[in-house]
């Protein structure tokens, strides 16, 4: 209807010059083209599978779920995750690795079982009715270019109806103001409910896209925001935060031109995600983490994440920075040395080394 109304009635019977009307319309095109391919994305694509080597064996399930007291289910599934080094770094309330009892299986970061979908979701936001389809990893960046695009489609329509709408407003000889005259017909009605459809759908998705931008800039999905993740540590918001500029480009990818386009950029697999501080020693010896060097997350900007290895660099500087110094200088900076080079011989308790930077 919006677009019969719109091209037909506003442009085509109503906007009386030329080079306006081709612009409207040009411009019109463009917005619903983009509002609706990003729709589509969002409804077809699939928000994808939890690969076999998470999947828990009949026997391993029964020995699971038939363990007589919570600390040894707690060690068994400890001992999976290593046995299969699975990267797996959130953990339940109670300090436990996650698995899925309807799914069978160890449940990667992020992801949480859908009820409306009967599965598990990759990096899930919510499930949406609107697109009768889970927002989550793969479809994210659409969902929220939907967001963005309905709102220019909502924002541009208003606009350019807005001064065909107040000259249907006249003042009769006897002062009583009416919509339109009798010559208008029905299309006044037309722009009128253009105008207002518009206007109020652009308040909802503004509010909407506002928080969803929101949680962008913080790198949480909806869930997270209510019930942040918890790791070996404990809970926390931003445990996957890295920075706005980061997060950012977590989601849209590094690629300014495909940033806008219904393209899927989103950097990572679904699996694995970078942590703010990378100091859990379990999250596996081939984890697929994406090296933040490669996307410049690591350089000195605002609420940028502090490196750790940064830190070692800084202290192997000073230690060779000031060879003459005196006695009591030489052997802090010798003791600092040797604890760096603890840093990286030490260890994990399954006998990979502990990895200081984000991989």
């Amino acid at each position: 209807w919006s677009y019969y109304a719109y091209v037909v009635h506003l442009c085509i019977l109503t906007v009386k010059s030329d080079i306006e009307k081709i612009g409207l319309l040009v411009g019109y095109h463009i917005a619903i083209t983009l509002f609706l391919l990003c729709y589509w994305r969002t409804i077809w694509t699939r928000p994808g599978d939890i690969p076999k080597k998470f999947q828990l064996t009949a026997d391993e399930l029964d020995v699971v779920e038939g363990c007589d007291n919570f600390e040894t289910q707690k060690r068994l599934l400890d001992q999976i995750v290593i046995d299969r080094d699975l990267p797996v770094s959130m953990r339940t309330f109670q300090g436990a690795v996650r698995y899925c009892e309807k799914c069978a299986h160890i449940k990667p970061d992020r992801a949480h079982h859908c009820s409306m979908c009967g599965r598990c979701i990759l990096k899930m936001d919510h499930h949406c009715p609107w697109v009768n389809n889970c927002v989550s990893f793969h479809n994210y960046k659409f969902f929220v270019l939907f967001l963005f695009y309905g709102l220019v489609y909502c924002i541009f329509v208003s606009l350019s109806s807005l001064k065909y709408f107040i000259q249907f407003w006249t003042k009769s000889s006897d002062g009583n103001v009416t919509f339109g005259l009798a010559d208008d017909g029905y299309g006044k009605f037309h722009i009128l409910f253009l105008f207002f459809v518009s206007t109020m759908f652009g308040i909802s998705l503004c509010s909407l896209l506002g928080y969803h931008i929101h949680l962008v800039l913080h790198n949480r999905s909806t869930l997270e925001a209510f019930r942040g993740p918890v790791f070996r540590e404990g809970p926390s918001k931003d445990g996957f935060s890295l920075g706005k500029a980061g997060n950012i480009s977590e989601v849209f990818g590094e690629s300014s031109l495909k940033m806008f386009l219904p393209i899927f950029s989103s950097l990572g697999d679904g699996l694995t995600f970078p942590l703010r501080f990378s100091g859990d020693l379990e999250l596996g010896q081939n984890n697929s983490r994406w090296k933040l060097d490669s996307m410049n997350w690591g350089e000195e900007r605002e609420e940028s994440v502090p490196m750790l290895t940064a830190e070692i660099d800084d202290s192997l500087a000073d230690t060779e920075s000031d060879p003459s110094g005196d006695e009591d200088d030489l052997a802090v900076n010798v003791k600092r040395n040797k604890s760096v080079e603890q840093l990286y011989s030490q260890k994990s308790p399954i006998g990979s080394t502990l990895n200081l930077s984000y991989s």
